[in-house]
């Protein structure tokens, strides 16, 4: 699988520490700009690192009940085409959903509020906590897209209050708490094994069978933890878009990071679980300024998008 350390690491640097800054950009004051054009500017690869046109790629992910964009968190173009194809969409599937990771099950009010014009949208940011590192432009730009189409948006994750409640061994605080509470997050009834594990694991400095990585690492029970956590943000995003698909939006799409998504990654896992006759089309976002795809890189998704590298202010 191919690995997304910095990703993964501060995320969950910021899951687990609840530090003040995490989801914040330090460049909040400079203005927001999306790359023009993005559905010629990005390089499509198919599922055998072949190049495929913008309007193949559509054609193909848009006949799904599920549709996740893996992206990689903050690129600008990665984040304008990922707005250019839920636009595509739109225009075809008045039934579609959209889904996104960096909103939490707990701010679905707000986002309801401001798509139903009760509140306007400084009133939105401020009751949802936006800001410009958890509410980068090409989210915004989606989310106004589906208020204009009259499309619901959905909170998809689970707060970050509970899923910092997890131990290396169990999920019991959880579990204990009350219907009202876990209706903000899902348990995992089984943790998921085999390459996504032994990649997260690998990642953080140690392994899957208790070992420690090479030069050191983590110690063994803050990697179980922090898998456990991560697990939470999986099984919930992966129930948010099965209950979005039940009650009857086609294509659900997910906006997440994509080490949930790439390689049958852990939230595309618990997706197949509750529903394996669910179609499932899956986008891999990458940072790379190469002119061909890398041989790690083919079948992390349906299709990769190579969008550039990482701009030095990210």
């Amino acid at each position: 699988m191919t690995k997304h350390p910095i990703i993964v690491v501060a995320a969950l640097a910021c899951l687990l520490t609840g530090l003040t800054g995490c989801g914040k950009n330090r460049a909040h004051d400079r203005v927001e700009v999306l790359p023009d054009q993005p559905r010629q500017a990005v390089q499509i690869f198919g599922p055998q690192g072949e190049r495929v046109p913008w309007a193949v790629m559509l054609e193909t992910v848009s006949s799904a009940d599920v549709i996740v964009i893996g992206e990689s968190h903050g690129h600008p173009l990665g984040l304008a085409a990922a707005a250019s194809l839920w636009e595509d969409l739109l225009a075809d599937h008045p039934d579609a959903a959209l889904l996104l990771e960096f909103f939490e099950r707990d701010t679905q009010v707000a986002l309801d509020d401001y798509l139903s014009d009760i509140t306007d949208e400084e009133a939105f940011r401020k009751a949802s906590n936006r800001t410009s590192g958890n509410y980068p432009l090409g989210h915004a730009t989606m989310v106004e897209a589906a208020k204009e189409a009259g499309r619901p948006v959905l909170a998809a994750n689970a707060p970050r209050r509970y899923v910092q409640k997890t131990t290396a061994d169990s999920f019991d605080t959880l579990t204990a708490l009350g219907a009202e509470q876990r209706r903000l997050f899902v348990v995992p009834e089984q943790l998921i094994e085999g390459d996504y594990r032994d990649s997260f694991f690998e990642l953080m400095g140690g392994n899957s069978h208790g070992e420690e990585g090479e030069g050191g690492g983590m110690p063994e029970g803050m990697v179980e933890k922090f898998y456990r956590s991560m697990q939470i943000w999986d099984a919930t995003m992966a129930d948010s878009v099965v209950r979005a698909v039940e009650e009857g939006y086609k294509p659900a799409v997910l906006v997440v990071g994509r080490f949930h998504s790439d390689n049958n990654g852990g939230t595309i896992q618990f997706i197949k679980q509750q529903h394996p006759e669910f179609t499932i089309r899956t986008l891999s976002v990458v940072t790379s300024d190469e002119a061909d795809i890398a041989e790690d890189d083919i079948g992390g998704g349906d299709f990769v998008l190579y969008v550039g590298g990482m701009p030095d202010d990210e």
